[in-house]
């Protein structure tokens, strides 16, 4: 049996592959910083896209979006500061965007603009 963050590493790569063949852009992974960690950092034309990747077994407990809180949500757009701040990206000027990509059993579903700063 894989420990949680093989698994997690197993959903990122397909949410990874998924959005490719969309046309996204992939730029960085698992950035992690004291503030948080985003599972994907990708681009859609000018766009920087901030991904949080979210498993479920099936919904038994709810599903895979239900789990990206506030707090959660909180921490991605921290982490996301912390990178655009060492890329020297300018946050008032650069087009950016948090989306969650959420596995629920067999079932795909990509929200864009899932959340704000």
């Amino acid at each position: 049996m894989q420990n949680k963050r093989q698994l997690g590493l197993y959903y990122e790569e397909k949410a990874h592959c998924f959005l490719c063949k969309q046309g996204l852009t992939f730029l960085a992974k698992n950035h992690g910083s004291q503030l948080g960690e985003i599972d994907l950092i990708m681009q859609d034309h000018a766009c920087l896209v901030f991904i949080e990747v979210r498993y479920r077994k099936n919904e038994l407990y709810g599903d895979a979006q239900s789990t990206v809180t506030k707090k959660k949500q909180s921490k991605v757009i921290q982490a996301a500061y912390n990178w655009m701040q060492q890329q020297q990206i300018d946050i008032e000027t650069k087009e950016f965007r948090f989306d969650v990509f959420a596995i629920t059993g067999d079932n795909y579903c990509w929200i864009k603009n899932a959340f704000d700063c």
